[in-house]
């Protein structure tokens, strides 16, 4: 469905943050991108809507084309949601305005100025009923816990209608059963519509439990590629360095590996 071939991106002052990559992302997978940070996650992710543009190589959409055609970027942006570590939401607007912000790429700049379509509001009231968070509807997004807030932002990504999430360390700033409870909505409702969901995580326990497949990163390169079965303490090693489970933040519960 998203085709990278020989991406790479270079910062100023000649840092690499992304060796050249070439990778296919395929419809309806559950993808975990998986490194320390400064590994390369966020950067491979951001350029998949080019929020950072590649220094070189292309990425293809299927049924779309070349990112590089402004066009083609616009009609991929609009059906590609968005999730975000620290949830990027409006603190004194209720969850259900928040979610309405999913709607806005679907009319000009001009009519958003204005009170959105009645369509609009069931499609959003749907998508926090989803996230089990439509009795909070009308309740303000900063009265909300860490976890309500990031469904908030899933609600608001599902609000799109996408074919494509995007979720860059939407569980980071979590305690590890809100981090299950987000990643467990985010794959059943994923395998629900058909979407193909593209996720950085540093956690190795949870990319095991809920992804189809991991992509490893370290210093901006591809070092690990397969379904969470073949991951074994060996890649880890490669990963973070020979102290592994024990010596990174969430991994306690796979030192055995």
């Amino acid at each position: 469905m998203i085709l990278l071939d020989r991406l790479s991106v270079t910062y100023k002052g000649e840092v690499i943050g992304l060796h050249p990559t070439s990778l296919n992302f395929l419809k309806g997978q559950f993808t975990v991108i998986l490194g320390a940070s400064g590994s390369g996650k966020s950067t491979l992710l951001r350029c998949l809507n080019f929020l950072n543009r590649p220094t070189a190589g292309t990425v293809i959409v299927e049924g779309l084309g070349d990112l590089r055609d402004p066009s083609v970027l616009h009609r991929h942006r609009q059906r590609t949601g968005a999730i975000f570590q620290q949830h990027q939401l409006i603190g004194r607007q209720t969850a259900l305005q928040n979610v309405l912000v999913g709607r806005l790429g679907y009319h000009s700049a001009l009519r958003s100025l204005f009170p959105l379509p009645k369509g609009d509001f069931y499609i959003a009231l749907e998508c926090l009923e989803r996230v089990g968070l439509l009795e909070k509807a009308l309740t303000r997004v900063d009265a909300l816990s860490g976890g309500q807030q990031q469904r908030v932002g899933i609600a608001r990504a599902l609000a799109q209608q996408p074919q494509i999430v995007l979720a860059d360390e939407p569980v980071a700033s979590l305690d590890p059963a809100s981090a299950h409870k987000i990643l467990s909505f985010l794959r059943q409702i994923c395998r629900e519509d058909g979407i193909t969901a593209i996720v950085s995580l540093h956690q190795v326990d949870l990319a095991q439990t809920y992804s189809d497949r991991i992509i490893g990163l370290s210093q901006g390169t591809v070092i690990l590629d397969g379904s969470p079965t073949e991951i074994d303490s060996n890649k880890l090693n490669g990963l973070y360095g020979d102290n592994n489970a024990q010596n990174y933040d969430g991994f306690t519960e796979i030192a055995p590996l």
